[in-house]
C-alpha cells in the first residue's frame, strides 16, 4: 500500500513539474537511509548529463547533513563545467525537509537556479 502511494506521489510531482518547466533540465534526487545521490537529466534525449553520489566518499565518518551538502557542491561544480545553470528540482516524492532541503539550499548557493 505504502509503495503505491509513493509511486503516485512521485508521478504527480513529476507531471506538474514537466508542465511548468519544459525548457530546463531535470535535477532528480535519491535519498537512502545513509547516502544521497543526484543527477541532472535531459528528458528530451533521455540522457544523464551530470551525476554525483555519496557512496564513493568516506561516508561512515561524516554526518548525513554534511554529506548532502558535499554532494550538492560536487554536483554544482560538474554542472557549471557543462554550462548548466537552469534546472527544475524533482524531489522524487520526498518531503522538502531535512536533507533534501539542505541539498537544495546548497545547490542554490552554488549557482544553480530552480
Amino acid at each position: 500500500m505504502n509503495n503505491n502511494l509513493n509511486k503516485k506521489r512521485k508521478q504527480r510531482i513529476r507531471k506538474k513539474l514537466k508542465k511548468v518547466s519544459f525548457d530546463r533540465f531535470r535535477l532528480t534526487v535519491f535519498r537512502s537511509k545513509r547516502n544521497i545521490s543526484a543527477q541532472i537529466v535531459d528528458d528530451i534525449n533521455n540522457k544523464t548529463l551530470v551525476s554525483a553520489t555519496s557512496i564513493k566518499k568516506d561516508a561512515t565518518k561524516i554526518k548525513k547533513k554534511d554529506l548532502s551538502q558535499k554532494v550538492a557542491e560536487s554536483l554544482v561544480k560538474k554542472a557549471l563545467e557543462k554550462k548548466i545553470t537552469k534546472v527544475y528540482f524533482d524531489r522524487g516524492g520526498y518531503k522538502y525537509h531535512g536533507r533534501i532541503k539542505l541539498f537544495a539550499d546548497a545547490l542554490r548557493k552554488g549557482g544553480l537556479t530552480f
